[in-house]
């Protein structure tokens, strides 16, 4: 039987393993330092559509379509879909994913969607329920801007706290299948509200909520940061890499030295003006599949623990002056040879 580790993770005693995976992205993160690694870059960020929302349903669709290809398996072999984006009513998973008639539980939980699916899927895996399960997530530069800030065509300049909005998708079979990665544990992130209320620095208003489940991970587990090939964030940018670090030293923990951040390495982000550097669900869900995976296919990398984060706000609640909290899932990952 699987075990509850301390009051926030699970370890899998059986193991849900990652078949296999697909990354679309845009023109931009096409032409960052991570370009060589994805599977599609598109060539127009509005792929062919009427509307930049359009366009991002079209994201989670092509996805969505090449991980299932790559894994060789067709929509009638997938039991369920665990899917979400930044969206209003997750419209764009609503409609991006609508003809594969697959049943959905389509979830939230910000930037953090892509930990918050794999670890609902890796559940439903692990516990019997399904033999295959696809976990997607998307974003888009243009659709959040427009949702959350300012449309495009307003020009509004940027702090260099801001991050840039990755226009991506990432998408995973979960399965019984045995392959070179499983999901060995998760670690479930807490509401952590520091009181940030500015919405274009949403690195310091992730970073306590990533320092509180990396820690709370550390305990359930009785493990080290040494112990880990790698700890992978999934877009606070500098910004919030800084104020993770010094956090979890507060806590007794030092993880600078075995440290990566999606959002950090997806740009360039002197050369490509993305200042603190990218963000959205399409960041670590794009990265975590074209570079970082295929790092522990390989061997490479024994042990890691991604952990996508993410900043619980709407329209709505920055307007009435709410603060920006945060939430950060944990999802250990290990090479199997």
């Amino acid at each position: 039987m699987s075990e509850v580790k301390g009051k926030q993770s699970l370890r899998f005693a059986k193991t849900p393993f990652i078949l296999n995976s697909a990354s679309v992205v845009g023109k931009k993160e096409g032409e960052g330092p991570l370009g060589e690694y994805f599977d599609v870059i598109g060539n127009d960020d509005k792929f062919g559509c009427e509307s930049w929302e359009e366009a991002e349903s079209t994201l989670q669709k092509e996805a969505a379509t090449l991980a299932l290809g790559k894994s060789g398996l067709t929509p009638e072999e997938i039991r369920y879909i665990f899917a979400g984006d930044l969206l209003g009513q997750t419209i764009a998973t609503s409609f991006g994913l609508l003809d594969f008639e697959i049943p959905l539980f389509g979830v939230y939980g910000a930037c953090s969607t892509a930990g918050e699916s794999m670890s609902l899927g890796a559940m439903c895996v692990a516990a019997g329920f399904a033999e295959n399960v696809l976990t997607i997530t998307s974003s888009h530069f243009a659709s959040a801007e427009k949702q959350f800030r300012f449309p495009l065509e307003y020009g509004n300049q940027r702090p260099m706290s801001a991050t840039w909005t990755v226009t991506g998708s990432g998408a995973y079979v979960l399965s019984t299948q045995r392959t070179h990665v499983k999901i060995s544990g998760i670690t479930t992130g807490k509401i952590v509200d520091y009181g940030i209320h500015d919405s274009l620095n949403m690195g310091a208003a992730m970073a306590p909520a990533a320092a509180d489940t990396i820690a709370a991970h550390f305990t359930d587990f009785g493990s080290r940061p040494e112990e880990y090939d790698r700890i992978i964030t999934g877009d606070l940018g500098t910004v919030g890499q800084e104020i993770l670090f010094d956090l979890l030293k507060k806590k007794g923990y030092d993880i600078e030295n075995n440290h990566s951040d999606c959002g950090i390495e997806i740009f360039d982000a002197k050369e490509q003006d993305t200042d603190a550097g990218g963000s959205g669900c399409g960041c670590s869900a794009s990265v975590l599949s074209a570079y970082y995976l295929p790092k522990i296919i390989s061997g490479e990398w024994k042990k890691v623990l991604f952990v996508p984060t993410g900043a619980l706000l709407s329209t709505v609640s920055y307007n009435e002056g709410k603060n920006v909290p945060g939430i950060a899932h944990g999802v250990m990952l290990e090479y199997v040879p």
